[in-house]
């Protein structure tokens, strides 16, 4: 760990935050050297943390010692130039096992994923994330999403209860509903945009004071994801709005052809760039020869943005 919580508190409440794919080689297997260049190449640009085996990365379909070289590889590659937060979720145990890894291994924090499968009570909720945090140290990030919302109240009580919570990510895009949160629980926590493809509502994130977000399109077009967050920033609505509508509009309906694709078009994007990730696992599959078609008409849009 190479940052205090308030570093890393700082870190993903103000700048581009990146998700990278997770790298398998042809067998399905990780491919660390692979992974690695990937990292280097990520932490060249202008990022503030970097989100390793996060949703992008595929963390629902990691094995534990999978994860462990992971986080392990991610820190000694970023070498303490930015934050390195890994996840942790499933269940309790789950959660508490991948959390000690990821603090074992050096991590500065955690991105807390929902429960695995069953709906929750909101005090069941806080009772999970609360366990999870007290497992570990570092800071801890929780990602209100799926099965796992939390009301306000309940993110309050949280907050309340474990000091090592230091932000909340959004995967809803409930506008009304994180408003609530955001108003209730005030700057105790920092909040990041986290639906798929957050760009495509980062303006409603500006206006409630949410200043960054999870960008998985970093992964295959990072210039131009840096350009629109630095546009977004700026207040330059008309770079964010010719962005939004070149690329983001029709990557959003590209994705929204098959669950899953908020993963599996970032690794055919990987692929097409040069920079190939392998396929993702199953329960996901890779993009159609006519989709990935579509998405090489986009990156190259994205080329001359």
């Amino acid at each position: 760990m190479s940052f205090t919580r308030e570093d890393v508190k700082k870190a993903i409440g103000d700048g581009l935050l990146s998700f990278p794919v997770t790298d398998f080689d042809a067998q399905g297997r990780f491919d660390a050297e692979s992974y690695r260049r990937r990292l280097e190449w990520f932490i060249s640009h202008e990022i503030s943390a970097v989100f390793v085996a996060g949703g992008t990365g595929e963390f629902f379909n990691l094995s534990q010692d999978e994860f462990r070289e992971i986080v392990r590889l991610a820190v000694k590659t970023v070498d303490g130039k930015l934050p390195v937060i890994a996840s942790a979720g499933l269940s309790v145990a789950a959660g508490s096992a991948f959390a000690r890894i990821a603090e074992e291994e050096g991590a500065d924090g955690i991105l807390l994923m929902p429960p695995y499968l069953t709906e929750c009570p909101q005090d069941g909720l806080v009772e999970y994330a609360r366990r999870i945090c007290d497992s570990t140290s570092i800071s801890v990030i929780y990602y209100n999403r799926g099965n796992g919302i939390m009301q306000p109240a309940a993110v309050q009580r949280l907050a309340d209860a474990c000091p090592n919570l230091i932000g909340l990510k959004d995967g809803k895009g409930d506008m009304q509903a994180l408003n609530r949160i955001i108003k209730t629980v005030g700057d105790r926590l920092a909040y990041v945009g986290g639906v798929p493809t957050a760009e495509i509502i980062a303006e409603a994130y500006l206006a409630m004071g949410v200043n960054t977000y999870s960008s998985a399109v970093f992964n295959f077009v990072p210039d131009m994801a840096v350009t629109f967050y630095k546009a977004l920033r700026a207040g330059d609505t008309d770079t964010v709005r010719r962005i939004t509508r070149e690329f983001f509009l029709p990557f959003v309906e590209l994705r929204d052809h098959k669950a899953g694709y908020a993963v599996s078009l970032i690794k055919a994007g990987a692929e097409i760039i040069g920079r190939p990730a392998g396929s993702v696992r199953a329960p996901l599959e890779m993009p159609s020869a006519e989709e990935r078609a579509r998405l090489e008409a986009l990156v190259e849009i994205a080329k001359g943005i």
